[in-house]
């Protein structure tokens, strides 16, 4: 099987580092990057899918061009190469402009399941995967808990959750599989697989090596603009109950109905 899976180099939130530049977009140079939480669970699915039917994994990554240096955590997971998708043209991309390029980034790959994480942590829009599979005419496969290709019949079956369980979908492929924390934890890199991530390529491509017509992406078509930032408000004082169970549920009542709002 060939898989690709979308991994998104984002700010570490642990770092404490991210501010916003002058023009209103994330410094990503303020801050270390580190690979998309939801991300890594996906490429986690992927690994474990072509463990069991063979095969390979790509990532697929659009980002400034320090994005190598964290796509090869990625690479030391397991994954067997990269395609990193970089240009001066696409700084200040809208989901709109990251969906079109993906799917043109795709469309010169061949695959048999793209793996998505369900949205990454500086932006939490949700819906770039689902603009990828739209553009691509692609079967959408969204929220997965379980994953089950059949590469015989050319057919993927996924365990979806659902406000009232699990939904069983079923489509040909190749398919695009949202993925969530229920398919398991991310395995940690090995010694050995950080020396092979060393090794392993990383293709670089730009706007001119895509099928993206000019002028179509990047921030001056950017269909939405950050108007203003500003701190939250400080926390307000807070007030602990310590009394007995009885008392104390009495206590919380009141609280909450002295500040109704009717």
């Amino acid at each position: 099987m060939r898989i690709v899976v979308l991994v998104k180099p984002v700010p570490d939130t642990a770092s404490g580092g991210e501010r916003l530049g002058p023009d209103r977009r994330l410094d990503r140079a303020a801050t270390p990057a580190v690979v998309n939480a939801n991300d890594e669970y996906a490429l986690e699915a992927a690994l474990k899918l072509t463990e069991a039917h063979g095969g390979d994994v790509t990532i697929l990554s659009m980002a400034p061009p320090s994005a190598p240096e964290t796509m090869r955590k990625a690479l030391a997971m397991g994954a067997a190469g990269g395609v990193h998708v970089t240009d001066p043209g696409l700084a200040g991309s809208d989901t709109l402009s990251t969906t079109r390029v993906l799917a043109a980034a795709l469309g010169n790959l061949e695959y048999d399941l793209v793996l998505a994480g369900a949205d990454t942590s500086d932006g939490t829009a949700g819906v770039v995967p689902a603009g990828v599979a739209a553009l691509l005419l692609l079967p959408y496969l969204s929220y997965a808990a379980k994953i089950e290709p059949d590469p015989a019949a050319g057919r993927v079956r996924v365990r979806r959750i659902s406000p009232t369980g699990y939904d069983v979908l079923e489509a040909p492929m190749p398919a695009l599989v949202v993925c969530t924390q229920a398919l398991g934890e991310p395995r940690y890199p090995s010694l050995k697989g950080i020396m092979a991530a060393r090794s392993k390529q990383i293709e670089t491509r730009g706007l001119g090596d895509l099928e993206v017509e000019e002028g179509s992406v990047g921030g001056a078509v950017a269909t939405t603009e950050v108007l203003g930032a500003e701190a939250p408000p400080p926390r307000a004082a807070t007030r602990v109950v310590r009394e007995a169970p009885d008392v104390a549920a009495r206590e919380i009542v009141a609280f909450l109905a002295e500040r109704r709002i009717i």
